[in-house]
């Protein structure tokens, strides 16, 4: 019981941080502090181009699709170069590189998509140390000065499509969802050593078919035996008193006791694919599946199957579905694969507005995940439109930004700033008045 009251205790401290503006100034994990895609800051830039409020571009080497953290005066982001693994770290004042680390990729043969390049997780930082994966090469730690802490080889990973989760750090574990693919697991490891403390196994069935004489019955078998997996990074929220890890698998939506792994519930109701971390809003948790797949909302808590008790409402097919949404006063803002905004009911699941979102891009395709600053809703489209829309049951579109770069990124924000990554640059966007 000592144990766990004292991560309880951990975890409530890392959750509140230090301040109020610490905690508005930092971006220090994928979807921010708490992995919500929501910041408390509300005077961010709502209007830019190419020229106006640009602080500074700095030209990136390769495409990628990882969204940067932001630490005090330090920008982190993961880039490929080739067979090299990098991460950067970068002077927010102006963007010039102030160290990267490098691994060289000692499996050569692994897949992905050609929209997902390599090195496509985001980083993870504490402000005293960076920790990022780079699928089957590793996962990898670092100070904040660049000097490596430790290196964990957590075996190969191998997706048609690739790896795209990102660790997080909550009190002294980092979490990773490592897949998918035959090897899927959810692990925590000592953030100052890199010592697994535990690892929950999930057999998604990944390649494995039935044997049947039929030629064609087995090739079909085979392609949807692989169009499954996890690509969600794991949220923390508050359930019944303590905290709980929620993460989607294929099929389910499932929540774990941080300290021990412990499976606590889950619900069933997804499709084989979901790419979304879970989004939530007083009691209820929200999980979307991928690939035109279903979205479920739930009652968390209980133990068990709740499926039956405390599922409140399943949309068995959806639009395609790979960037997050946000929750703000019982409503649902989502942009999906498609360019199509949606806003929905919390409480029903019932649509509530739906609106194409259209800009000077050549794509209106969208995998990025929603920032929510106030009532704001920025997003950024595979053509390099940023939009920011308002997060109210009336749609509103504030502004259409043209970038004129493709992006598969999320908008960040860090001390009234916004942080925009596309395929060939990093961008600061400030009101320069």
């Amino acid at each position: 019981m000592k144990r766990l009251s004292l991560f309880a205790l951990g975890i409530a401290l890392a959750l509140l941080g230090p301040a109020a503006p610490a905690r508005a100034a930092n971006w220090p994990a994928w979807r921010g502090p708490l992995g919500t895609g929501i910041t408390e800051e509300t005077k961010l830039p709502v209007k830019w181009s190419t020229t106006e409020n640009v602080k500074w571009r700095v030209a990136l080497p390769e495409s990628g699709n990882s969204t940067p953290i932001v630490w005090g005066d330090r920008i982190f982001l993961t880039q490929s170069v080739g067979q090299q693994r990098a991460l950067w770290c970068l002077a927010r004042a102006d963007g010039r590189k102030l160290w990267q680390q490098e691994i060289t990729a000692t499996l050569t043969d692994v897949p992905t998509h050609q929209t997902n390049p390599y090195c496509s997780s985001s980083p993870v930082t504490d402000g005293e140390r960076v920790i990022v994966w780079h699928g089957s090469d590793g996962l990898h730690c670092y100070d904040l000065s660049g000097k490596k802490l430790w290196s964990r080889d957590l075996g190969g990973q191998r997706h048609i499509w690739g790896y795209g989760s990102s660790p997080m750090i909550v009190g002294d574990l980092c979490f990773l969802n490592f897949g998918p693919g035959e090897r899927n697991f959810l692990v925590a490891v000592n953030k100052r050593t890199g010592r697994t403390v535990w690892q929950h196994d999930e057999d998604i069935g990944y390649g494995k078919v039935a044997p049947t004489p039929d030629a064609k019955a087995a090739k079909n078998a085979q392609t949807a035996a692989t169009y499954l997996g996890s690509w969600t990074t794991p949220v923390i929220k508050r359930i019944d008193g303590r905290e709980q890890l929620l993460l989607n698998w294929p099929g389910r939506l499932a929540a774990y006791e941080p300290a021990t792994g412990k499976e606590l519930w889950a619900c069933a109701g997804l499709n084989p694919l979901s790419y979304t971390s879970p989004i939530y809003e007083g009691d209820t948790v929200v999980a979307m599946g991928g690939f035109n797949g279903s979205t479920i909302a739930v009652r968390a808590g209980g133990s068990g199957d709740i499926t039956a008790s405390r599922r409140i409402w399943q949309h068995p097919r959806t639009k395609q579905r790979i960037g997050s949404g946000v929750i703000r006063d019982g409503h649902i803002f989502i942009h999906n694969d498609p360019g199509i905004a949606e806003c929905f009911e919390l409480a029903t699941g019932k649509l509530v507005w739906e609106e194409r979102l259209t800009g000077a891009g050549k794509s209106r395709q969208n995998w990025s995940s929603v920032l929510l600053s106030g009532d704001n809703c920025y997003t950024i489209t595979q053509g390099g439109d940023c939009f920011v829309f308002k997060a109210s049951p009336k749609f509103e579109l504030v502004a259409a930004n043209a970038l004129g770069e493709p992006s598969n990124s999320s908008v960040v924000a860090s001390n009234g700033e916004l942080f925009i990554r596309t395929h060939a640059a990093l961008w600061c966007i400030a009101d320069q008045r």
